[in-house]
């Protein structure tokens, strides 16, 4: 799942579409070993079918973090208890999955885009993930610490699981539907108090991510970064042009995060 927002032509609004977790990195490449800590959470809608719903990525060995928008509908339809798989291929019949709890953070709000959502949960296990290295979060206002040319000139690295656009051409072209983890290259275009704006135009050399890939990781850095300064939340409506994440080096993300990991 991932908030497509559409600009509107009056008061240029930004409005949110909410739609089923269908697609994910667009102008990538399959992912293989690279980010072993980013999964999927597995969701029974229905009692014995289990599907992939949104992406995430280890932040501890007990902590998965992810989007908001994502876990409100598993509170709202299944309950607190969800699982996780961290194959590189999702198969639903033969994948390893972990189950854990939902903490989603409490000021969440959906309705809100231009300042702070507080769109961001994290899954608890009962039991360390074994085998994995957890991601890096960032320090207090990384992000901020940059000049306007280390940002300019900066590459972020976008993962997650789902449909894989083949082509530019076309508002909803994307080819069959995928269970293996992807990853794309990113350039950077805009930055606000919650915000990290990202570009994934194909013709300046970036990918980025669509449907499905709400929760899942924006690395700083290229391909082999492990540290993870926001997450997908949103963009434009045809995952064509821009990826709207969420910050974690702020006050008010790390706020949230004090309560589950040690914060560098």
């Amino acid at each position: 799942m991932r908030r497509p927002l559409i600009v509107l032509a009056l008061g240029a609004a930004l409005v949110a579409m909410v739609a089923a977790p269908s697609g994910a990195i667009v102008f990538g490449e399959p992912d293989g070993d690279l980010h072993p800590n980013v999964g999927t959470m597995v969701v029974e809608w229905e009692p014995g079918v289990p599907s992939k719903y949104c992406s995430g990525t280890l932040i501890a060995p007990t902590v998965f973090l992810t989007a908001a928008h994502c876990t409100a509908d598993i509170l709202a339809e299944v309950g607190t208890t969800v699982g996780v798989s961290f194959d590189t291929v999702f198969d639903p019949a033969t994948s390893a999955v972990i189950y854990g709890t939902i903490h989603q953070h409490p000021g969440y709000d959906a309705l809100t885009h231009y300042s702070d959502p507080h769109d961001m949960a994290v899954v608890v296990f009962d039991e360390p993930v074994q085998g994995i290295v957890p991601a890096e979060l960032p320090t207090l206002r990384l992000l901020n610490s940059l000049t306007k040319v280390e940002l300019r000139d900066q590459r972020f690295t976008a993962v997650g699981y789902g449909r894989v656009r083949a082509s530019f051409e076309g508002g909803w072209k994307v080819n069959e539907l995928t269970q293996t983890r992807h990853y794309a290259e990113q350039g950077f275009r805009s930055m606000q108090r919650s915000w990290l704006v990202l570009d994934m135009l194909p013709h300046h050399g970036n990918g980025g991510t669509c449907f499905g890939d709400s929760g899942g990781p924006h690395f700083l850095g290229g391909r082999r970064s492990n540290v993870i300064v926001s997450i997908t939340v949103g963009g434009d409506a045809v995952c064509k042009a821009m990826d709207q994440t969420y910050r974690l080096d702020t006050a008010s993300a790390r706020d949230f995060l004090d309560a589950f990991v040690e914060l560098p």
